[in-house]
């Protein structure tokens, strides 16, 4: 496996791996991103075998030990299981979570205390300014939240449009039908009455760069493409409801 370095926005980075088995024949990426700031935060530890590749691809960007924030999206191997690597690779850092995430596990899995963060609470990297949005369950997951960078007006969108596939770092075609797509295999989403407003919320952020945490990032119409996804969840749920 090797881990690709893009930058998708002005000073943020995409790291990713291409993993052939996962999701196969199409197979899976696992990504993450770092923000280079006055105190960079990392968006997805990665699981904790993939650690020496991620962290080498992030030795590119910046020294390992300047990272000062850790953040992902909910607690899974993907998104955390190296987590306590990154708290030993840098002295200074600290994950940072919202309050249902470090109540529930963070502050038992994590080596140094977390930093809860209540929902909306921004955190001031220096030149770069990130706010925590909690979205539970969606798409899955009591304690799960995104992170929107202000300036940039970057959504780390965690497993939202998650695809399959050896897919380009960066794209502005379609991103909603690979999603349904996947969904369609893994039916990894909650579907509850609050899934298509908690998307339709991140929509009226109007961001400029959708993040992703399996597949291709985004640079298109971010707004119409988070509002085309919740209308998939919308109409799912209904289905299911038979409504």
């Amino acid at each position: 496996m090797q881990t690709h370095v893009t930058e998708i926005a002005d000073r943020i980075y995409r790291f990713s791996t291409f993993v052939p088995e996962v999701a196969a024949p199409a197979g899976f990426t696992f990504n993450q991103f770092l923000i280079d700031a006055d105190q960079p935060l990392l968006f997805h530890c990665g699981h904790r075998r993939m650690f020496p590749l991620i962290a080498d691809a992030l030795a590119r960007v910046m020294p390992v030990e300047r990272l000062r924030w850790v953040g992902f999206g909910h607690i899974e191997a993907d998104e955390c299981g190296a987590m306590n690597d990154w708290l030993d690779a840098a002295p200074q850092a600290e994950v940072a979570h919202g309050m249902t995430a470090s109540m529930v596990s963070l502050e038992d899995m994590a080596d140094r205390p977390p930093k809860a963060l209540a929902d909306g609470t921004v955190l001031d990297l220096g030149g770069r300014r990130v706010r925590y949005i909690d979205t539970p369950h969606v798409p899955h997951g009591w304690e799960a939240g995104v992170m929107y960078e202000e300036v940039t007006g970057t959504l780390l969108c965690g497993d939202l449009f998650t695809h399959v596939g050896d897919v380009a770092p960066l794209v502005s075609a379609d991103i909603v039908g690979p999603a349904a797509q996947a969904e369609e295999v893994f039916l990894a989403s909650a579907l509850t009455p609050s899934t298509a407003p908690t998307i339709r919320s991140l929509a009226a952020l109007r961001p400029k760069t959708l993040a992703l945490m399996h597949g291709s990032s985004f640079n298109g119409d971010c707004a119409a493409a988070l509002e085309g996804l919740a209308d998939f969840y919308q109409d799912r749920l209904r289905a299911t409801l038979g409504a």
